[in-house]
C-alpha cells in the first residue's frame, strides 16, 4: 500500500482551521507527527487519523 502524504495546507482544509494555527501548534507539540523534508512539512495520513482517534470524545452523561 502506497503511504499517502498531506500538506499543510490540505491538512488545514481538513479539518477547516489556518495554516498559521497548525505552524503554532507543532511548535506547542501539538497535532500529529509530522515530515520535514526539503523545507515541506508533510503529515502522513496514518498518523493523522491516529491523531483524530485520540482526540474523540465520549460524553461523560451517556447512558444515564
Amino acid at each position: 500500500m502506497a503511504v499517502i502524504h498531506l500538506n499543510q495546507k490540505q491538512l488545514a482544509t481538513r479539518w477547516n482551521i489556518s495554516e498559521a494555527t497548525l505552524e503554532r501548534w507543532r511548535c506547542e507539540g501539538i497535532g500529529p507527527k509530522f515530515l520535514k523534508l526539503c523545507g515541506r512539512v508533510l503529515c502522513r495520513q496514518v498518523d493523522i487519523e491516529a491523531y483524530e482517534e485520540s482526540c474523540l470524545a465520549t460524553s461523560q452523561h451517556a447512558g444515564q
